[in-house]
């Protein structure tokens, strides 16, 4: 599941075991992702706690499917099918809509955002990720002023703007790791959003 050595649940010890009991799913199952920390706990440690805070935490106000919509958009961009497995089936979750999902992820698939049902305020945030995700030197301020006349507020759009950063930084340390999604569980996530110690992926 990885081109480096990790760490099984069961033989983990000290550190990463407490780590791994607070990020485990049923079963104890751990995300691949999070047992590519697994020589380095303390990288896991500084991942969950920004994946948590940028994505899972009550001071957000964009709508949370909205959100992972961001994430599988920039997975998608950068092909990292590991984080689009995982977040697609977390927004299909949120959003509580099937035929709604298919149609976002075919739109995504397809690079056809225009095509996608998403109100005009959401494809403009998908093309503020877009930007900064393809081609981040070439950001302009008049991206983040469409953002703001679209009706977003200014920490609304450090939301877009930390989702999209970090899902980045998601895709790079799969694929350049080689993370599979080999005995996963797809789509758990840290849903208490209200605690933001609550690491349990449920």
């Amino acid at each position: 599941m990885a081109w480096i050595e990790t760490v099984p649940y069961e033989d983990a010890e000290g550190k990463l075991k407490t780590l791994y009991d607070r990020v485990k799913g049923p079963g104890n199952n751990v995300d691949n992702i999070m047992m590519m920390h697994s020589l380095r706990p303390h990288t896991m440690e500084g991942h969950m706690a920004i994946y948590k805070y940028v994505l899972h935490h009550s001071g957000n106000t964009i709508p949370k499917w909205f959100l992972e919509t961001l994430g599988v958009w920039v997975s998608s961009l950068n092909e990292c099918s590991y984080c689009v497995e995982h977040h697609f089936c977390g927004l299909q979750r949120l959003l509580k809509d099937d035929t709604r999902a298919a149609a976002i992820r075919a739109a995504v698939e397809a690079r056809a955002i225009d095509d996608a049902p998403l109100d005009g305020r959401q494809k403009i945030a998908m093309e503020y990720a877009r930007q900064l995700t393809e081609n981040p030197a070439a950001m302009r301020e008049g991206i983040v002023a469409e953002l703001r006349s679209a009706g977003y507020t200014d920490g609304e759009i450090l939301e877009i703007n930390q989702v999209s950063a970090y899902f980045s930084y998601a895709n790079r340390t799969v694929l350049g790791l080689g993370c599979s999604t080999d005995g996963d569980i797809l789509g758990l996530s840290p849903n208490n959003s209200d605690d933001p110690d609550d690491w349990n992926h449920a």
